[in-house]
């Protein structure tokens, strides 16, 4: 079965980094598009990044472009979100999925999700 793994979260503070990861197993993912998105509490799910497996171009969201970098391992079925300069706005679980759709901005366009995993940016 497909399974998106993610890993990397924590408590960091303002204008710190950290690196999440991602590893995707249970099929191939070399026509989709991965994204990362956030949910704080209280507020939607939005969209940070995404990067399209084959030929690896982007998308960032504006809250977070020149400071996080998506970027992807084919060798480790791996997808990362180098996130610096991180901003106590920036506390949210953080989801990797992945759609095949053209519609990448949309959560509702990915098939598949992780688990989530938590970061937290103190002031």
């Amino acid at each position: 079965q497909v399974q998106l793994v993610e890993s990397g979260g924590g408590l960091v503070q303002a204008g710190g980094s950290l690196r999440l990861s991602c590893v995707a197993s249970g099929r191939t993912f070399a026509l989709y598009t991965m994204g990362w998105f956030r949910q704080a509490p209280g507020k939607e799910r939005e969209l940070v990044a995404t990067i399209r497996w084959s030929i690896g171009n982007t998308y960032y969201a504006d809250s977070v472009k020149g400071r996080f970098t998506i970027s992807r391992d084919n060798a480790k079925n791996t997808v990362y979100l180098q996130m610096n300069s991180l901003k106590p706005e920036d506390t949210a679980v953080y989801f990797c999925a992945a759609t095949r759709s053209v519609f990448i901005t949309t959560h509702s366009a990915y098939e598949y999700w992780g688990q989530g995993t938590q970061v937290t940016v103190s002031a």
